[in-house]
């Protein structure tokens, strides 16, 4: 490069030097086309290296810079175009004055309107190009941070097999279903005052978090830990990698799923899904430490006591009003059950859902959301204090789950406890068992994905049409009268059906007309528009969906009278058992929202 070259070049910003590449997406180093050489391919290593000029040509301090000889303006000879390596000077316009030599004298003379105009447009794209460029390093110097801090948060998790008992994993088309489990294992440093001392672990206290396919809200039903029911086999893959099946165990308390008899969180599992029906997508443990950290990491969480509490079981003291409490505090309180309530496992759950939907709102606060110091701690504490199922042991999944609960509002989080009553098998009960058939409708509810908040929903037109089908007039079930058809049915549903509507419902215009013509995959009730009411009042009684009304002309029974006409499907379950999720839970179900502060009493 000869001198002026070289003095072009050490003016240069380096930002200038840095261009992004539109096909692959990257800066990438191209030097001064003064040179003489082409700006280069697009790829860094391809560039070769300037070369200085020797030392004679460079001017001395405070010697102007030799000026450039003007390249030969003639055509070669044989008349053919100038090679690349004698470009021709540009051609001045006729009457035009001639152009200034290059140099500092020069370019203070070009500096009028145009040429300031020209500077600082230059100036902002040195500076565009050189703010990307160190975006572009900052960019990558985070990834690659980023990258190692997920990959420490990796190995900070714990996972044990789900051993086949859950779905495979969720999927952001459906709902959410995953089984919450905290375990009364004294492990741990810290936990030595807490638990059983020898025992390998309960399930203390277990939630199945359902989360409903839109989004729009979720349900936290607690299963009492005393509830009387059946432990299914369980396979059970071994350290080793070889699987053995624990035996099930018939009439026997719920918490005995997890720790007893060497059953892990899989076989918890197998039994929330043939207690509920409901299938789980994943299950997450948590011990004694989880409380701890993780009440820590977001600075606390608020609690109400409606009363002094001086509990020498949990070690839990604290004063009537409002507390902030976490880390062995927070543990106490949720540990805590003597003192509140009647002083049972149920009054505990209260005060545990109470803390969970403190912390619930914590969490979606702007407080922590924007706490990178409380995110980072968050991260640490429920990657160190939660073991998950394997299908659930990688950080990018844990984050998939967290974006998808994180579209939840907490104003739609209910929690619920399954309806149970006093064992009656028991002179002083101290275990329950299920309060059927409440505790099957809330089961249905969450199977179907029914919310127990009031969520507003859009309704499509066809959909709000159908669903006007069952608003308006129900008649008295002493005058609806109706013909009962088996369109499918398991044998005999006829006849049964006859029998409940007569004996339980008080349907006594019925009759049974044995099978139907034809078989129908779901079950209907056929009417004219002056029996509506009566199909209406049927429709109640049989938990029937408004879209198995089919209004048409009026049938008539073996009298000539106009009937309604029942044909069951093969989607009938049996007489009294709805084949719809009730619209909202029952009455007397204990449920509240995450959103509300509720003070233990």
């Amino acid at each position: 490069m000869d001198a002026q070259g070289r003095g072009r070049a050490e003016n240069i910003d380096p930002a200038d030097q840095w261009v992004l590449n539109p096909d692959t997406g990257d800066y990438e180093l191209r030097l001064s086309p003064s040179d003489g050489r082409p700006p280069g391919n697009g790829r860094r290593g391809s560039v070769p290296r300037s070369r200085r000029a020797p030392d004679r040509e460079r001017p001395q301090p405070g010697q102007d810079r030799p000026r450039r000889p003007a390249p030969e303006r003639d055509d070669p000879e044989d008349g053919s175009r100038p090679s690349r390596e004698t470009v021709p000077g540009q051609r001045r316009r006729r009457g035009a004055e001639p152009e200034p030599a290059p140099g500092r004298a020069a370019s203070r003379r070009a500096g009028g309107r145009k040429g300031r105009g020209q500077k600082q447009k230059k100036g902002k794209k040195k500076v565009l190009l050189w703010t990307g460029g160190v975006l572009a390093f900052v960019m990558v110097a985070l990834a690659a941070s980023a990258y190692a801090y997920l990959e420490h948060l990796k190995n900070n998790i714990n996972s044990v097999a789900d051993d086949g008992a859950g779905t495979g994993g969720f999927s952001k088309d459906r709902a959410i279903n995953v089984l919450l489990i905290g375990t009364d294992k004294r492990s741990g440093e810290g936990n030595e005052g807490y638990g059983d001392k020898d025992s390998p672990g309960h399930a203390d206290t277990t939630f199945v978090l359902h989360v409903s396919k839109d989004r729009s809200n979720a349900t936290a039903l607690s299963i009492p830990r005393d509830l009387i029911t059946d432990i299914p086999d369980c396979p059970t893959q071994q350290e080793d990698g070889t699987e053995t099946v624990i035996p099930g165990k018939q009439n026997t308390k719920f918490n005995e799923s997890l720790g007893q008899s060497e059953r892990t969180p899989s076989c918890t599992m197998r039994t929330v899904t043939e207690l509920t029906g409901i299938e789980m997508d994943h299950f997450m443990v948590a011990d004694f430490n989880a409380v701890k950290t993780l009440t820590t990491a977001v600075g606390g969480v608020e609690v109400c006591l409606a009363k002094d509490i001086d509990d020498p079981d949990s070690h839990l003291k604290l004063s009537k009003g409002t507390h902030t409490i976490e880390g062995e505090e927070a543990l106490a309180f949720v540990r805590t059950r003597h003192s509140v309530g009647f002083g049972g496992d149920l009054s505990r759950i209260e005060i545990q859902q109470q803390f969970l939907s403190s912390l619930m709102r914590k969490l979606s606060s702007n407080d922590t959301l924007t706490s990178p110091t409380k995110m980072f701690s968050l991260a640490e504490a429920g990657t160190k204090a939660l073991t998950v199922d394997s299908t659930l042991a990688d950080i990018s999944k844990l984050r998939d789950l967290g974006m998808e609960l994180g579209k939840l509002d907490p104003k739609n989080l209910t929690f619920a406890t399954v309806p149970v009553k006093d064992n009656p098998a028991e002179p002083t009960p101290v275990t329950v068992v299920l309060d059927d058939p409440k505790a099957q409708s809330v089961f249905q509810m969450v199977r179907e994905d029914v919310s127990f908040t009031a969520v507003k929903k859009k309704e499509k037109k066809e959909k709000a049409a159908v669903a006007a089908r069952l608003k308006g007039e129900r008649a008295d079930p002493t005058e609806v009268r109706v013909d009962v058809y088996n369109g499918g049915a398991a044998t005999g549903s006829a006849q049964t059906t006859l029998t409940w509507l007569q004996n339980t419902q008080g349907v006594l215009k019925s009759t049974q007309l044995g099978n139907a013509p034809e078989e129908l995959a779901k079950t209907t009730v056929e009417y004219g528009e002056e029996e509506a009411p009566q199909a209406r009042a049927l429709a109640d009684m049989m938990g029937l969906p408004a879209s198995a009304l089919k209004p048409g002309e009026s049938v008539s029974n073996s009298q000539g009278l106009p009937a309604v006409k029942l044909t069951l499907g093969r989607d009938f379950k049996g007489a009294g058992i709805p084949l719809v999720a009730p619209k909202e839970a029952p009455k007397d179900v204990k449920k509240v929202s995450a959103d509300k502060t509720v003070c233990a009493k």
